[in-house]
């Protein structure tokens, strides 16, 4: 098996889950805005950006695993083809809303965007189809590199929402048309560029949508249980960094516990600032690390990086330091560029691979959960004081390492382990 898939493959790939990011990254820093503008209260703004926030990543756990275990029965090229034309409909739906100051038709089109959106699992089974053991957190870290290409750029082009830059100005349109253009052109490469990753031998011999038999089965490799819990936790926790970010840098606020005075162009470029650095560390340094380092090792030493990332912020908001805001940024961001793409390789390693769509899915499911849960938990928290939701996420934190290294120690690989014990047809 090839080290790593076909370039073409690794471009479609590469720019589906770039656009993905684009539009979370378009909408993460506008939402307060919105809710202003589109609610007509501005008491609704917190509410809003959690309720927003919530039914995209709503979404994404519905319907993850089940993009994953129909991409294991019938491929993941038309998995990935079908996300990418949702994509299209929704952007372009998105940026109607935007036109029409419709906050009804902004909540279908960021429903329909995490429908469509949740097919990153397939994507992450797409390069576990065309890579080896050792190169698959190496694969795994492209994924991740997109990913922070998309934070990079998204709020650089929702920047365009607001061309003056002021505040009171009504948001624009136009990112919501360009990131349907973006998905438009992924769609028409993958139709003509993208080849299919699965082989004939690794489908289920049976076709069912969503196998919970086959998926329980799945949960019962050693370690894989743990996996998926540690990778909970540490998305919950940078989830309590991610959704109060945006509110604690915005200057528009009256109490004086809010520290940093940016205005609207400057929150953009902060979160910016967070995608360069993630693509940076997932791009470069973590995918010359891995098959040097176990990802074991990786991914705890990520945990570590970002616990004393969360430490170093709560200081940089007690002290009103922006420099030592932008270091702690930069560490919490690189900590979870080791992480994810560590924790993302092991399931797969340790995955039977007729149903390796299907658990990543569970995966991503997870994933969103902790996503939706996050604003639930970060936000009430802000406000009781801002600095509670960073001593609750490096706590989190640290529990998450621990579960990595637990779990790594714990399992093998599956054609070493549970290949004998496991079987590719559902009950």
């Amino acid at each position: 098996m090839p080290d790593a898939p076909r370039k073409g493959s690794l471009a479609v790939l590469f720019l589906t889950v770039f656009i993905d990011l684009l539009g979370f990254g378009i909408v993460l820093p506008l939402l307060p805005i919105y809710g202003k503008f589109f609610s007509g209260d501005a008491t609704a703004q917190s509410w809003m950006l959690g309720l927003l926030m919530a039914s995209f990543s709503a979404m994404q756990f519905l319907f993850a695993p089940v993009w994953g275990r129909i991409s294991d029965s019938i491929g993941r090229r038309p998995v990935l083809m079908v996300g990418l034309l949702g994509s299209v409909v929704f952007y372009t739906m998105f940026g109607l809303a935007t036109a029409y100051q419709s906050l009804t038709w902004l909540f279908v089109a960021r429903i329909g965007a995490g429908i469509f959106g949740a097919t990153i699992s397939t994507a992450q089974a797409y390069i576990a189809d065309s890579t080896s053991l050792e190169g698959r957190t190496k694969g795994m870290a492209l994924i991740g590199a997109a990913f922070g290409l998309g934070f990079t750029f998204g709020p650089l082009v929702g920047a365009l929402a607001f061309v003056s830059g002021s505040p009171t100005q009504a948001p624009s349109a136009l990112p919501g048309f360009i990131a349907a253009g973006l998905s438009a052109f992924a769609l028409l490469l993958a139709v003509f560029k993208l080849p299919e990753s699965l082989r004939p031998d690794s489908r289920p011999s049976t076709h069912t949508w969503l196998d919970l038999k086959a998926l329980r089965r799945a949960l019962t490799v050693p370690s894989i249980g743990m996996l998926l819990l540690a990778s909970f936790v540490c998305v919950f926790s940078f989830g309590n960094f991610e959704m109060t970010l945006s509110i604690l840098l915005k200057a528009d606020q009256a109490s004086d516990a809010f520290r940093f005075n940016f205005n609207f162009r400057e929150v953009c470029l902060t979160f910016a600032f967070i995608g360069f650095v993630l693509m940076l560390v997932q791009g470069g340094i973590v995918r010359r690390l891995a098959g040097r380092i176990s990802e074991g090792v990786l991914a705890a030493s990520g945990a570590a990086v970002e616990v004393a990332g969360f430490l170093l912020m709560i200081q940089a908001i007690r002290t009103a330091s922006t420099e030592l805001l932008f270091v702690a940024l930069a560490m919490v961001v690189a900590g979870f560029a080791f992480l994810t793409p560590s924790i993302h390789a092991l399931i797969s390693r340790r995955s039977d691979p007729a149903w390796q769509g299907g658990v990543l899915g569970l995966n991503q499911s997870v994933n969103s959960l902790a996503r939706i849960v996050a604003p639930l938990v970060a936000l009430p928290l802000f406000h009781i004081g801002e600095t509670w939701p960073f001593w609750l996420a490096a706590i989190l934190m640290a529990f998450g390492g621990i579960f990595v290294l637990a779990a790594a120690r714990r399992g093998k690989d599956f054609e070493i382990e549970a290949a004998p014990e496991a079987t590719r047809t559902s009950e």
